[in-house]
C-alpha cells in the first residue's frame, strides 16, 4: 500500500510540472498526507506559481520596478534595498538601450508547498543591437500564503550572475544637414566662432575699422552696435554678444582681426545655423539632453552628450537626421574584463532633409518683416510648396548650443522678450482676418443664389440695419482724420470688394442669416480650409476658429472676418493660392526630399490635393477679377501701393480689429505672371497692431514679390529713407500716400 501511495505522489507532482502553458488557469497543488489507520490523500491549495511569475514579468515589462521589489522574498530584500534594486534595473535598461521586452512562460514546477520554479524566455528589444533572447528560471518561495521571488542577478540575464555586468559601445552616425531646395546648407555641423565685444576695451582709433569688419562679418550696422552698448557703464568690462559665423570666415582675416582691441572671438565646434538663423521657426533647434530625459534618450540609443531636436524640422525629422544608431553589447566581469559579446549591430547613416524653402527669398522675407511683430508665408501657387515662412521677431538657434560663448546672453534676451521670438506666428499665430475674409463672404453670396455680380448696394458712411446699432465704414474713419474722404457710393458686388465696403458685406452676412442661411458663410470658410489644420508636416500649427453665427450681430461680424473668427497666416496663404490656381486646395509642404548619403531619396515632394474650393469656375473668375482690380484700379484700396509694379498681382487688403491697440494689418494675394522659368506664388502678410493693411502689409507684400521675381527690392517702404533704413521723422524725398478716392 505504501508503494502505491508513493507512486501516486510521483504522478501528482509530474502533472503539476506539466501544466506550464502561459495561458493556463490557477491550479491547486496536491499535498500528500499519510495518516496511520486512515489511508487516503489530503490536498492543500497553493497559489499558481505561473501567475506570480507572470505578475513579476509584467511589472518588468511595464518598468514597474516597485511592484517587482514588493514581490521579493524577505531574504532577497535583505540582500538588496529598494533603491538599489530599481537603480539596477534602470541601469540595465539604459545600458541595453532597452525599448521594451516580451516574455514566454516555458515551465512551472512546484517541488513542495513552500518552493517552486518557473522557467521563462525573455526577448529583450534593444534600440541599438536588436533582439536578444535568453532563457532562465525564477525560483519562488511561499511566504504568508503568497509566492515570493528569490532574486539574484541571473533573473535579469544568466550571464550576469556573480557580479558580472553589461556595457554598451554606442555607434552614433553624424547628424545630417538641412538644406534649402537648391542644396544650400541652412544648418550643418561645422567649426563656428562666437563674436562679441567688450566696449570698455575698444581703442577709439580702431573703432571705425572694427565696425567696418563687424558689419562685413555679421551684417550688423555700426549704429546698431553702438546703440546696444552705449547704455553700458563706462569703465566696466561688459561683454556684448554679436552673433556667430563660420570659423573659416574668421581664419581668412585672422591676422587683422586679432589686432583689434575689444573684439572677442571664441571658437567652438557644433551644429551651426547659418546667418544667425534662416527660417528658425521652420528649422527649429537642437539642445543637449535635458535633465529628466536622460533615461528616455539612453534607452533610444543616444549618448549622454548628444544634441536632440526640440522644435521644427529638427524635432520632426529627428529619426532621419540622427540616423539609425548601432552598438556592441558586452558582458564584463567584476574586474572589468570582457567575458562575451552578446550582440552587435552597425549604425546606419543619417539622412539629410532638403526643404522646399528658397534661401535667398527666405532671408529677404525675414528682412522685409524686420521691426514688426507678424508673419509672412510664400507658397508656390500651383503645388503647395512653401518657399518662405517667416515669423517676426525671429531668434538665433545658435543660442541653444552651450559651447557657444554667446549662448547664455542670447538665451536671456530670447526668453525675456515679451514678443516671444520662438513662437511661430506663421502657423501658430491665430488672428482675426478682417477684410481679407470678404473673399469668402463674396463666394458664399454668389453661391447662395441670392446675389449676382450685378447686385448693387449703396455704400455710405454708416450701416444701420441692426436694431439700435450703427456701424461705421472705414471711409468715415478716414473722413474724421482728413475731412475729405467720401463714401464709396453705389457699388456692384465686385466693386464692394474693390472698395472693401464694410456696409455691403455686413448687409450680405445679415441678409443670408435672416433668410435662414445661417451656416452659409461658415460652411464656405471651412471649404476654404479655415477652422482646420492644413496638415503641414514638420512644424506645429493651430486650426483657428470658424464660428457659426448665433445672432444677427454674429452674422454681421463674421461677414468681415471679425468676431470670434481666427485664422493663421499659413491658412490664408493656402486658400489664396487655391483662388489663384483655379480652385485646387493643396496641402502646404516644407519637405522637398529626404536623402541618405548614397542611394535614392526615402521621400520626395509630390503635390497633394486636399480638395476643391466649393465655388463654381464662373463665380471664382468674378472674385479673381475683383482681386486684380483692387490693385489695378485707382479706386482699389491697394492701388497706390502697387503703382509701377511689373508683375501681375491680385490681392485683398485687410484691417482687423484686435481688441486693443492698433488693428492688425493684412494683405494677401497671388501673382499671375505665368512665366515658364519661375512659378507663380501666393503670399499672406500680417503685421500685428500696425494699422491699416494698405499702409503696412501691402508694402511688405510688394517687397516680397519684387524679391522673388527680381532678386532685390524695387520700391521703398513709406516709412523708409533707404532700403531697410527707417526714416526719422520726415526723410528727404519721403512719399506721400493719399487715401484712394472712389
Amino acid at each position: 500500500m505504501l508503494k502505491a501511495r508513493i507512486g501516486l505522489v510521483f504522478v501528482l507532482i509530474t502533472l503539476v510540472a506539466g501544466c506550464s502553458q502561459a495561458g493556463g488557469a490557477p491550479t491547486s497543488t496536491a499535498q500528500v498526507s499519510v495518516t496511520p489507520g486512515q489511508p487516503g490523500l489530503h490536498t492543500t491549495s497553493v497559489p499558481d506559481a505561473r501567475l506570480a511569475a507572470r505578475t513579476f514579468l509584467d511589472a518588468w515589462k511595464a518598468d514597474n520596478y516597485s511592484t517587482m521589489y514588493n514581490m521579493l522574498t524577505a531574504v532577497s530584500k535583505d540582500a538588496i534595498n529598494r533603491e538599489d534594486f530599481e537603480k539596477h534595473y534602470r541601469g540595465v535598461a539604459t545600458e541595453m538601450a532597452l525599448s521594451g521586452l516580451d516574455y514566454e512562460i516555458l515551465s512551472s514546477l512546484v517541488m513542495n508547498p513552500d518552493s517552486g520554479q518557473v522557467g521563462y524566455r525573455v526577448n529583450f528589444h534593444s534600440s541599438l543591437v536588436g533582439d536578444i533572447l535568453r532563457e532562465t528560471a525564477m525560483n519562488l518561495s511561499l511566504e504568508s500564503g503568497e509566492w515570493r521571488v528569490q532574486w539574484d542577478d541571473s533573473l535579469v540575464m544568466p550571464e550576469l550572475k556573480g557580479g558580472n555586468y553589461m556595457g554598451m559601445e554606442r555607434f552614433t552616425p553624424a547628424r545630417a544637414n538641412i538644406y534649402d531646395r537648391e542644396g544650400h546648407a541652412l544648418v550643418a555641423q561645422t567649426d563656428a566662432t562666437a563674436i562679441g565685444l567688450v566696449p570698455g576695451q575698444i581703442d577709439p582709433e580702431q573703432e571705425d575699422a572694427l565696425f567696418t569688419w563687424l558689419e562685413r562679418l555679421t551684417g550688423l550696422k555700426a549704429d546698431d552696435i553702438r546703440l546696444r552698448y552705449e547704455s553700458f557703464p563706462e569703465g566696466v568690462d561688459w561683454y556684448l554678444p554679436l552673433g556667430e559665423i563660420p570659423s573659416s570666415e574668421v581664419e581668412k582675416n585672422i591676422d587683422f582681426l586679432s589686432g583689434l582691441s575689444g573684439l572677442q572671438l571664441n571658437s567652438y565646434k557644433a551644429r551651426y545655423y547659418f546667418d544667425g538663423g534662416i527660417a528658425p521657426h521652420v528649422l527649429g533647434y537642437v539642445t543637449t539632453i535635458q535633465a529628466g530625459e536622460e533615461e528616455e534618450y539612453l534607452r533610444k540609443g543616444y549618448r549622454r552628450d548628444e544634441r536632440v531636436g526640440q522644435s521644427g524640422l529638427e524635432e520632426w525629422g529627428e529619426s532621419s537626421l540622427s540616423g539609425q544608431r548601432g552598438g556592441a553589447l558586452y558582458v564584463f566581469d567584476s574586474q572589468g574584463q570582457i567575458l562575451t559579446r552578446l550582440a552587435e549591430k552597425e549604425a546606419q547613416p543619417s539622412q539629410a532633409i532638403y526643404t522646399t524653402l528658397e534661401r535667398d527669398l527666405q532671408e529677404g522675407v525675414q528682412q522685409a518683416l524686420s521691426g514688426f511683430k507678424g508673419a509672412a508665408v510664400v507658397i508656390e501657387r500651383d503645388t503647395g510648396r512653401v518657399l518662405a515662412m517667416a515669423s517676426s521677431p525671429g531668434f538665433d538657434p545658435n543660442a541653444f548650443e552651450p559651447l557657444n560663448r554667446n549662448s547664455s546672453d542670447i538665451l536671456s534676451e530670447i526668453f525675456s522678450d515679451p514678443s516671444t521670438p520662438t513662437f511661430n506666428r506663421a502657423s501658430q499665430g491665430q488672428y482675426p482676418l478682417g477684410s481679407v475674409f470678404k473673399l469668402i463672404t463674396m463666394a458664399a453670396a454668389l453661391e447662395s443664389g441670392v446675389y449676382t455680380p450685378q447686385t448693387t448696394y449703396q455704400c455710405g458712411y454708416f450701416f444701420e440695419e441692426l436694431d439700435g446699432i450703427t456701424l461705421n465704414d472705414w471711409t468715415y474713419d478716414h473722413f474724421l482724420e482728413d475731412g475729405e474722404t467720401i463714401p464709396s457710393g453705389l457699388l456692384d458686388l465686385p466693386g464692394g470688394l474693390i472698395r472693401s465696403c464694410n456696409p455691403f458685406f455686413w448687409h450680405i452676412g445679415l441678409d443670408l442669416y435672416n433668410q435662414g442661411m445661417t451656416t452659409t458663410v461658415s460652411n464656405m470658410a471651412e471649404g476654404f480650409g479655415l477652422g482646420a489644420k492644413t496638415g503641414i508636416q514638420g512644424i506645429e500649427e493651430e486650426a483657428g476658429r470658424v464660428p457659426v453665427p448665433g445672432s444677427q450681430v454674429d452674422a454681421t461680424n463674421l461677414a468681415i472676418g471679425q468676431g470670434e473668427t481666427l485664422v493663421t497666416p499659413l491658412q490664408v496663404a493656402n486658400f489664396i493660392a487655391a483662388i489663384g490656381n483655379g480652385g485646387t486646395l493643396y496641402r502646404p509642404q516644407l519637405i522637398e526630399r529626404i536623402t541618405p548619403p548614397d542611394g535614392s531619396p526615402s521621400f520626395e515632394f509630390k503635390p497633394e490635393v486636399l480638395g476643391k474650393l466649393p465655388i463654381s469656375p464662373e463665380n471664382l473668375a468674378v472674385i479673381q477679377d475683383a482681386m486684380g482690380r483692387v490693385i489695378s484700379e485707382r479706386r482699389g484700396t491697394a492701388w497706390h501701393r502697387f503703382t509701377g509694379i511689373d508683375t501681375p498681382v491680385y490681392g485683398k487688403t485687410g484691417t482687423a480689429q484686435s481688441g486693443s491697440g492698433e488693428p492688425h494689418a493684412w494683405f494677401a494675394g497671388y501673382t499671375a505672371a505665368e512665366r515658364q522659368d519661375i512659378p507663380d506664388i501666393a503670399i499672406a502678410v500680417v503685421a500685428e497692431n500696425a494699422g491699416e493693411g494698405s499702409d503696412y502689409a501691402a508694402p511688405i507684400f510688394r517687397r516680397i514679390v519684387e524679391l522673388y521675381y527680381n532678386g532685390r527690392p524695387g520700391k521703398l517702404y513709406p516709412w523708409e529713407s533707404a532700403f531697410y533704413v527707417t526714416r526719422t521723422p520726415t526723410p528727404e524725398g519721403g512719399e506721400e500716400t493719399p487715401t484712394p478716392e472712389p
